[in-house]
């Protein structure tokens, strides 16, 4: 046979296919009547683990892998379908529709705001870009930050979440699995980082470097042309600035934004360091209660699931089924629990979608925690 005669042979197949998998597609949904009359679960693992099983002793062994994952698909789209027909609905539903309704149409002007770090840091400048004029209050840790926003010390609080050069703030990402918090909005702030000094300091001069390992990271190569020079990791790229002025010392220098040349009396020996210069840092706005603003268009979970193969890929292949597109995935290793993880997800799908309501009522069947982190627009 040719290339065309195989090609429409399977042309002929995939006619038989779709005729068949839209009948069991309308099977699907008689069973999905009669679970509703019997008050029944859709998901039945016992049910599916036994086809699965089935479907495998019938294939030959070079494709019992491929048959596992179409089926696994296919089961997928199967449910989801079901849970449609059904209107599966849960209480994260509801919350997420009273917010809805009950979110002021703008953030507010001037709140009180959690930020780590001292005047002239980046979350200072991402602040300012999510409010007009917010009231900061400044802590020394973001487990501060988390806490300040659980206790009710202030409203909002504004923290970094990754970089577009060093990646995730890792740091951040532990605390997430600790503290209860939703998302209100994310921003994205250009990050140019100075090397800043006091009046008179040359480079030669510089035996001690100071900024926040994210920062560090950022500036690698520079920071490669001087050898000898120690690089000191602090809390913040402002505080690193603030402690070189405060020191008075001349063989000193700090990794910071350019705003505390003035801020602090610096001079800044050399700018934009950073190893790329398209280097964004984005930011998330994060509140105790469950606020959702006009045009909230992105959604952030996080989930442990069942520690078994194929456990991922169910929860990918939902998103897949609904057409919902998956922005960032990340993974942080869960304290006690010897290789496993916390999941995040961010979500590209409006809160006001109906698949995006159909994968909030259905997605928690499949995990063993599930947490809704929030819905919100991004500012760039």
């Amino acid at each position: 046979m040719n290339l065309d005669e195989i090609r429409c042979e399977i042309d002929s197949v995939d006619d038989e296919l779709t005729e068949l998998f839209a009948k069991r597609m309308e099977l699907s949904a008689l069973v999905a009547e009669y679970k509703r009359e019997n008050s029944m679960c859709v998901y039945d693992p016992t049910r599916e683990r036994q086809k699965l099983a089935d479907i495998s002793s019938k294939l030959p062994d070079e494709l019992k892998e491929y048959g596992f994952a179409l089926y696994s698909l296919i089961f997928e789209l199967s449910r989801s379908r079901q849970n449609r027909l059904l209107g599966t609905h849960s209480g994260i539903c509801d919350e997420i529709e009273n917010a809805v309704k009950n979110t002021p149409p703008l953030l507010p002007t001037a709140p009180l705001v959690a930020c780590q770090g001292v005047e002239g840091a980046y979350s200072q400048r991402a602040c300012d870009k999510v409010f007009t004029n917010p009231n900061i209050f400044y802590f020394s840790s973001f487990e501060a930050v988390f806490t300040a926003i659980e206790k009710g010390l202030c409203r909002y609080g504004v923290i970094p979440l990754e970089n577009s050069t060093a990646g995730s703030v890792n740091k951040v990402y532990d605390l997430m699995m600790k503290h209860r918090f939703s998302i209100v909005r994310s921003v994205r702030i250009k990050v140019d980082h100075n090397l800043l000094a006091s009046p008179g300091t040359k480079l030669e001069d510089i035996k001690e470097i100071y900024s926040h390992e994210q920062a560090i990271s950022q500036c690698s190569a520079f920071l490669q042309t001087l050898p000898g020079v120690k690089v000191i990791s602090c809390e913040n790229t402002a505080a690193a600035a603030k402690m070189v002025a405060e020191s008075g010392r001349h063989d000193i220098a700090a990794i910071s934004s350019i705003s505390c040349v003035k801020l602090y009396g610096l001079e800044c020996l050399k700018a934009s360091i950073q190893d790329k210069g398209n280097n964004y840092t984005r930011f998330i706005c994060i509140s105790k209660s469950l606020e959702i603003y006009p045009g909230a268009n992105r959604t952030s979970l996080m989930m442990v699931l069942p520690h078994t193969p194929g456990s991922l890929y169910k929860a990918l292949s939902r998103f897949y089924a609904l057409g919902i597109n998956l922005n960032k995935l990340e993974s942080r290793p869960l304290p006690d629990r010897d290789f496993e993880f916390m999941f995040y997800f961010d979500l590209d799908v409006p809160v006001y979608s109906p698949n995006f309501i159909q994968l909030m009522g259905e997605i928690q069947d499949i995990c063993e925690q599930f947490g809704y982190l929030g819905s919100y627009s991004e500012v760039i």
